[in-house]
């Protein structure tokens, strides 16, 4: 059935369902506030955008100022990247991901994610899905991260920088 124009550029009528989640809307990703960056290492930071509590992923900006290893990772999930400010690389692959680029890494993957020296600042956004395991060359578990250990992280940070350790409740669903 066709819809007439002033149907067209109606909301939807009936009300959404009473058990979904709020929407997530941020503003400025890149944050006037450098206090909503959280430490993860020296001259790493992330900056959350969702922390999916209920399905296990993260979405969250990664900037590095920093050139060299960063950290050797594995992922049992799929994870998603887009970059942009930069560039990296994994030593394991031939390619380079570049400002403006996506990346897609296949679930059970291994990488040492790496800074050329030549980078001042790279900045990407990652939708990390499960848990990152770190290893050491051999494969054995040298730590992890989960959706659970990064809300933590924010938590403390953010009470430590006096925005409050409820300022992260904004990220999370």
């Amino acid at each position: 059935m066709a819809q007439s124009e002033d149907e067209k550029r109606m909301p939807y009528q009936l009300p959404m369902p009473p058990e979904a989640s709020s929407d997530i809307v941020v503003s400025s990703v890149i944050p006037e506030d450098d206090r909503v960056w959280v430490p993860q290492a020296e001259q790493v930071w992330f900056r959350p955008l969702c922390l999916n509590a209920s399905q296990g992923y993260w979405v969250n900006l990664l900037k590095v100022r920093k050139a060299g290893v960063l950290a050797r990772h594995r992922h049992p999930n799929p994870v998603h990247g887009y970059v942009i400010k930069g560039r990296w690389h994994y030593l394991e692959h031939d390619w380079v991901a570049e400002e403006g680029g996506y990346v897609y890494e296949p679930p059970g993957e291994t990488h040492t994610l790496v800074v050329p020296e030549d980078v001042e600042e790279m900045i990407t956004l990652f939708q990390v899905n499960g848990v990152m395991y770190y290893v050491d060359p051999w494969g054995k578990h040298e730590g992890f991260e989960d959706v659970f250990t990064k809300i933590e992280m924010c938590r403390n940070h953010y009470e430590k920088v006096g925005l409050g350790r409820d300022f992260v409740d904004q990220f999370i669903r």
